[in-house]
């Protein structure tokens, strides 16, 4: 089993930054890639970021490339997600998620540990 508590979410004015933590317990050495997803009202989850923990290669969905940045530490306990120049459009509850497979880290059906969301609300 693998634990993830995420952290950080709040409100914030648009053009703002939050900075999510998702903190990863129990048998994290079985997971290969950790994930940011998001999901509004009435929309389905969506993936933000991946991140790989063997090589920290990263994946990052269109609407958020050049604005949000996810990186991991050294010690393959935590996973983060940079947010800057957030814009009312990100405003969702966002999920850490941790998956065992190398494949289709796009679709939120590949991950096997959930955390319980953080929310985030950017105000116009």
């Amino acid at each position: 089993q693998v634990q993830l508590v995420e952290s950080g979410g709040g409100l914030v004015q648009a053009g703002g930054s939050l900075r999510l933590s998702c903190a990863a317990s129990g048998r994290t050495f079985s997971s290969s890639i950790m994930g940011w997803f998001r999901q509004a009202p009435g929309k389905e989850r969506e993936v933000v970021a991946v991140v790989r923990w063997s090589n920290s290669n990263t994946i990052y969905a269109d609407s958020v490339k050049g604005r949000f940045t996810i990186s991991r530490d050294n010690a393959n306990t935590t996973v983060y997600l940079q947010m800057n120049s957030l814009k009312h459009e990100d405003t969702a509850v966002y999920y850490c998620a941790a998956s065992s497979r190398n494949d289709y880290p796009q679709y939120p059906n590949a991950y096997n540990y959930w955390g319980q969301g953080t929310q985030v609300t950017v105000s116009s």
